[in-house]
């Protein structure tokens, strides 16, 4: 693949992970096993959320640098991903579908280019199939870009959204006007150390419709080369904070959780997370 601009699911996406990846009020355990580098990786996930306990089991499979992902499920659900990577120059296909739901199918083309990138996605719905397409112009360090889904049944537009990222090597900031003009979310993350496991992070989003803003902050530390820690509060009150410990080589513990600062007499959500890999 080229060395061009991000997709435009993207945009935004550093700063997100910051203020969001790792933090859950759900206990959850997770055990992969690999055959080779190249062979099949097989993953066991078992989930308590509110009470409700879920489990899957799910299969990877890589063959040069095409993808085969299997997923089933407690409820009999079988989710499938399969991706295709170079089969035309500098393009990827996903194509992905869950069983018994037959109308869940997609096919989702990925193009690059040095100074482009272009998404296109049809869901594979025999009533009313949806059209989503993305482009981003410009360069790895500043990329402009918009996104629209077309409803070809009723034809309307489903979405539509545009957005604007700068890379540095120690910063990202990124502006994306959504939710058809409703909404616009501007994002800034600094990196303290060339790992990027030290951060400084903050979000502000504004709701037209409603007059409403709400500002976020966070980061994380590398305590050392074991652990880290992370923490986010919101202008709304509510204060998490996770601590992510590799317990053993690749393996994780994760311990994360939420308190509201403007309602101390309601429970804190916990989550654990336990991730042991090979």
């Amino acid at each position: 693949m080229s060395k061009g601009p991000e997709i435009f699911s993207n945009i935004g996406k550093k700063a997100r992970d910051l203020l969001t990846a790792g933090y859950s009020s759900d206990q959850k355990f997770t055990v992969s096993t690999y055959s080779g580098p190249a062979g099949i990786a097989l993953t066991s996930t078992a989930v308590n959320k509110g009470g409700l306990s879920t489990s899957d089991i799910g299969a990877v499979y890589k063959y040069k640098s095409h993808i085969f992902d299997v997923k089933i499920d407690t409820l009999s659900n079988i989710a499938t991903n399969l991706t295709f990577s170079d089969v035309l120059p500098s393009t990827k296909a996903v194509v992905s579908f869950k069983l018994p739901d037959y109308n869940s199918g997609k096919l989702e083309v990925q193009y690059f280019h040095h100074h482009a990138t272009f998404t296109s996605t049809v869901a594979l719905h025999q009533q009313s199939p949806v059209v989503d397409a993305s482009v981003t112009v410009g360069t790895p360090a500043i990329a402009f870009g918009a996104e629209t889904g077309y409803n070809t049944t009723s034809g309307s537009f489903t979405k539509y959204t545009a957005g604007i990222s700068i890379t540095k090597p120690d910063a990202y900031a990124s502006v994306i006007l959504g939710d058809k003009g409703d909404t616009i979310t501007a994002s800034y993350a600094h990196f303290l150390d060339e790992s990027k496991r030290s951060a400084a992070v903050g979000e502000i989003m504004r709701r037209f419709s409603t007059n409403e803003n709400t500002f976020t902050v966070g980061g994380s530390h590398a305590i050392d080369h074991l652990t880290l820690i992370k923490g986010k509060l919101n202008n709304h009150g509510k204060l998490a904070a996770l601590l992510q410990h590799e317990v053993i080589p690749k393996s994780l513990m994760t311990i994360s959780g939420e308190i509201d600062t403007k309602a101390l007499d309601k429970h804190p959500k916990l989550g654990i997370a336990l991730a042991l890999k090979p």
